[in-house]
């Protein structure tokens, strides 16, 4: 079964994240090498992966040179540093595993009923950046971001899933799930 995915803040091609982040790498080149395996060690073919933002700073060809060697069907929500490549994006841009990669809004709501928190299926909001409320929260939704490169603290059912966070790594739905606090009950939880 295909697992689902999330990151964000990979800046390919941007060579002062390296410094701005005290990313661990010598150069721009070694920087994108390391990001790509990482990607391609976790997604497989037929995973889903949703990326909140700042992909690369680059222009649309510097995302189809980074998208044509990455894993899995890749859904793109814009952040602060894509505004090149989203001029000229086009949908048949094509992963690795030849699915074409999705352009989203950049505020979208998954509704996961095999997670149920409860009568309520999971609902876990994306957004490239971090917000103090969010839609459903009072009933377990979770709250995914990036744009903050770890330099937020946690507050309730939110995470930043930027690389900067967990290794250079993506991070399943599943890890997710075992970082998330339990939900706190509300006075209203037993009203739809």
């Amino acid at each position: 079964m295909p697992q689902i995915w999330f990151t964000a803040d990979h800046h390919f091609g941007h060579t002062n994240i390296i410094r701005y982040c005290a990313r661990p790498f010598g150069s721009v080149g070694e920087m994108d090498t390391a990001l790509i395996r990482n990607w391609n060690e976790f997604v497989g073919a037929e995973d889903v992966v949703y990326h909140l933002g700042d992909f690369t700073l680059g222009d649309v060809g510097r995302l189809i040179a980074m998208v044509v060697n990455l894993n899995g069907r890749i859904h793109l929500l814009p952040g602060s540093h894509d505004g090149r490549w989203l001029k000229d994006f086009h949908p048949e841009i094509p992963s690795r595993s030849g699915h074409f990669v999705k352009l989203l809004p950049p505020l979208v709501s998954l509704e996961f009923p095999e997670r149920s928190t409860g009568r309520y299926p999971l609902v876990v909001v994306l957004c490239h950046y971090a917000m103090r409320v969010w839609d459903r929260a009072h009933y377990g939704a979770w709250h995914l971001y990036g744009h903050s490169h770890g330099r937020l603290p946690p507050q309730g059912r939110s995470l930043d899933v930027g690389v900067d966070c967990h290794n250079f790594y993506p991070i399943n739905i599943d890890a997710i799930a075992e970082r998330m606090p339990p939900m706190e009950s509300t006075p209203d939880e037993s009203e739809p």
